[in-house]
């Protein structure tokens, strides 16, 4: 029942992250994107598996928190290249 509890509460927060992924994609700015709280978010998950390892409770929870890891991974990809378009925009914005 354990294991059914710690994957509920990892599919829960792991549905957020394609959708703000994807609305950050699609908002093209990495204003108001904190990458301190994806990295606190980065450092839970990596925590968690860890944990699973040093507890030796290797089971199918493992594989729900690397693909949440993959997920938040997307995002990082999202915020980055956001920061990058945002340094074009100013770029211009200071030739004009």
């Amino acid at each position: 029942m354990a294991e059914v509890l710690e994957a509920a509460m990892l599919v829960c927060f792991g549905l957020s992250w394609p959708i703000n992924g994807y609305k950050n994609y699609k908002a093209g700015t990495a204003v108001g994107t904190s990458w301190q709280f994806i990295a606190l978010i980065t450092a839970g998950y990596a925590a968690g598996i860890a944990a699973k390892f040093a507890s030796g409770t290797l089971n199918w929870v493992l594989a729900v928190y690397v693909i949440n890891l993959a997920c938040v991974g997307f995002n990082w990809a999202v915020y980055f290249r956001n920061r990058r378009l945002d340094a074009r925009r100013e770029a211009q914005d200071a030739v004009a």
